[in-house]
């Protein structure tokens, strides 16, 4: 049975793209490596917009516009649209930097997909 977090599918697919035996064990492995590093993204963009990040600093990290961020991760948004805060209420700034270095060294401190900021 395939592990469910992210993580720890990443570092098996990165571990069966070092072992295979072909290119097509190669290109399985990149295919699994690419689904398991979306589904982690996808949770890292959930978890920053409930931190309160704007879609502005998301777009930032991305080179994106907000429209081209929030177009790239609509499910995302649609995820956390129930628990972000109000319309006019004050978000706390964060730098895109700090929200993703924080996020990936708690991920791997934490092995856990979805990261608290």
């Amino acid at each position: 049975m395939a592990s469910k977090n992210p993580l720890k599918r990443i570092y098996a697919a990165l571990s069966a793209l070092d072992t295979a035996d072909g290119t097509i064990g190669r290109l399985d492995a990149v295919r699994r490596l690419r689904e398991a590093a979306e589904e982690l993204e996808a949770a890292q963009v959930e978890a920053a917009r409930k931190a309160g990040v704007t879609w502005i600093e998301i777009g930032a990290c991305y080179g994106l516009t907000k429209q081209g961020a929030q177009q790239r991760f609509r499910a995302a948004r649609n995820q956390a649209k129930a628990s972000t805060p109000a319309e006019g209420s004050k978000r706390p700034s964060r730098s895109p930097e700090g929200v993703r270095a924080r996020a990936i060294k708690d991920a791997l401190a934490t092995d856990d997909a979805t990261i608290s900021t």
